[in-house]
């Protein structure tokens, strides 16, 4: 991919879930939520403060993160779906999404 965002704003690509079955009914794809974790792809270089300084991001490219149902606005690129957001509509970084705590 040829693109970086800019400022603090983060291109975002949604995980998919797999398919729901509710009560042994499985549930059509127009009828099914959109994901709301995604893994970062590309940051920006941070947010600009008024004396010139680049405020660094706290999310980095392969972090795995929870956003907002109506966050960010969705992109296509290389026919790709992808979500191009802002720092700010981030909720929490998932820690060690692949490990189980006790």
């Amino acid at each position: 991919m040829n693109v970086r965002p800019l400022h603090d704003r983060l291109i975002i690509q949604r995980l998919e879930e797999g398919e729901q079955h509710v009560g042994g009914i499985i549930i059509p794809d127009s009828a099914k939520e959109k994901p709301q974790q995604g893994k970062v792809i590309a940051a920006g270089n941070g947010k600009s403060k008024d004396d010139g300084t680049r405020t660094p991001l706290d999310v980095k490219a392969g972090d795995l993160i929870l956003f907002g149902k109506y966050s960010g606005q969705e992109i296509k690129l290389d026919g790709e779906d992808y979500i191009i957001m802002r720092e700010d509509e981030v909720l929490g970084v998932v820690d060690g999404a692949g490990t189980k705590k006790k």
